[in-house]
């Protein structure tokens, strides 16, 4: 009898066990604020943006990353301001995963141009290089560089760099 309420004791504390947590969050939501040069594509000027970005750490120092950009550059055509939404989702490789992260990856992005009487919609892809570095154990700021190539039907191939600084909270 004793022997079945140890064993029925050990089993109840194995599935009520919460589960082991790493050194460091895996989870991120961030704001970055940056420039994106269009280079004509769309038609469109050079604008800054304002970027809402997520991270998920999947394994063996990958991350799957989304960042979605809302931009309001000038169409010289008009001369007017349009508004540019770019979201984006990828994958980057972390080379250290310590306080200073340096990574490269890339991400397959979409880009939409509203526009009065029009919309552009391009879809691209984009190589990326960039560091976050942790000023708190939940607190990284970063730097990102990123050129995208964005394809269209009936268009040649366009493209933009971006250049961003961000801050995001780890969870």
């Amino acid at each position: 009898m004793r022997t079945l309420l140890c064993a029925l004791g050990l089993a109840a504390v194995l599935f009520g066990a919460a589960p082991a947590h790493a050194q460091f969050a895996n989870r991120s939501l961030g704001l970055s604020l940056g420039y994106m040069d269009f280079k004509r594509t769309a038609g469109l000027e050079g604008g800054f943006f304002v970027g809402f970005d997520g991270s998920y750490y999947i394994e063996s120092g990958f991350d799957l990353v989304s960042l979605t950009k809302l931009s309001f550059p000038r169409d010289p055509g008009t001369g007017k301001r349009v508004v540019a939404l770019a979201p984006s989702i990828g994958i980057r490789y972390l080379f250290m995963e310590e306080s200073f992260r340096p990574y490269a990856g890339t991400d397959l992005s979409y880009l939409l141009v509203f526009r009065e009487g029009a919309t552009g919609q391009y879809v691209g892809l984009g190589p990326n290089l960039g560091f976050d570095f942790f000023v708190t154990d939940t607190v990284s700021l970063g730097l990102r560089g990123q050129y995208n190539f964005y394809i269209a039907l009936n268009e040649k191939t366009q493209s933009s760099l971006t250049g961003s600084v961000g801050a995001a909270a780890y969870f």
